[in-house]
């Protein structure tokens, strides 16, 4: 059998009603159980709400990773190979829960305290530009202070980040088939983010990683790695950082990865796999329905 990739979709993959049929499942009520202790919330009544509370980053955060954290240990159940672990933004956290890098709870503390403090961020702007000029872009973001290049997502699909007059000059001076800006507090993955960063430090410091048991391709270095001090390091680094997934799919190419599997709500990964790397096949884990 070809090698495997499990990877974990991240804010922007919500949708509100996901994870209900999880609601009676034994395993999975311990672990809403467990994961409304630590909250003080419920994460199926956030499911079930109304579609501005679900995509407001201190409720989206700890709900897809929880929903990710249960699909994943069912699937584990069925099909144990993995060779990788890669996620997007949020979905790292999920996918280094599956690499046994921290425990269900852990982890789920970790992104509590991500939301909140990005939930808190303000001031800042994020856009979504699809099919343009790579290399104008890219010109354009090195010669206009006060915006980054936030989400490479494939080569016709990234996400900027920024001051809002530094990310509508880009929006405005840049040709894009499509340009709109994203409903977000703050200037996620950016150096915006650098206080924000320098708390949530001090919280992941305070958490003891174990080596993971599958390479996991990280944010911010798209490398495998299972040293528990290097993944560390690439998470302080990620909120500040790009989300580099374009080379992280190149990557899972280069190591000849023969399936992506996307555990979690939505197709959103599985189709800039699709888009980039041609001859990898996908899946999608979103339900116990997919499980099988």
């Amino acid at each position: 059998m070809g090698k495997i990739a499990w990877v974990f979709p991240g804010q922007g993959s919500q949708t509100v009603g996901m994870g209900v049929d999880l609601a009676e499942h034994p395993v999975a009520k311990a672990r809403f159980a467990e994961a409304e202790a630590i909250l003080g919330w419920s994460i199926l009544e956030k499911c079930q709400g109304d579609e501005a509370t679900l995509s407001r980053t201190l409720y989206t955060q700890p709900c897809l990773y929880v929903l990710e954290a249960i699909l994943c240990d069912r699937y584990r159940e069925k099909a144990p190979q993995v060779d990788f672990m890669a996620g997007h933004s949020l979905g790292e956290y999920s996918a280094l829960y599956a690499a046994g890098v921290y425990d269900f709870a852990a982890g789920l503390q970790l992104v509590q305290k991500r939301a909140q403090l990005m939930d808190q961020a303000s001031g800042g702007k994020m856009a979504a530009l699809m099919k343009f000029d790579r290399t104008e872009l890219m010109e354009k973001i090195a010669a206009t202070e006060g915006v980054t290049l936030a989400n490479d997502n494939s080569e016709q699909q990234v996400v900027i980040s920024g001051t809002p007059e530094a990310v509508d000059a880009i929006m405005n001076g840049v040709k894009t088939k499509r340009a709109i800006a994203l409903n977000v507090s703050g200037a996620f993955h950016s150096p915006f983010m650098a206080e924000a960063a320098a708390q949530f430090e001090a919280i992941l410091d305070a958490v003891t990683f174990a080596d993971a048991q599958v390479p996991v391709l990280s944010n911010v270095d798209p490398q495998p790695e299972t040293q528990a001090a290097a993944l560390k390091e690439r998470l302080k680094a990620q909120m500040t950082g790009s989300v580099r997934w374009l080379e992280i799919m190149q990557q899972l190419s280069a190591l000849e990865v023969a399936e992506a599997v996307e555990i979690g709500p939505g197709k959103v990964l599985t189709g800039l796999i699709k888009r980039t790397c041609k001859d990898m096949a996908t899946a999608n884990i979103d339900t116990l329905a997919s499980i099988g």
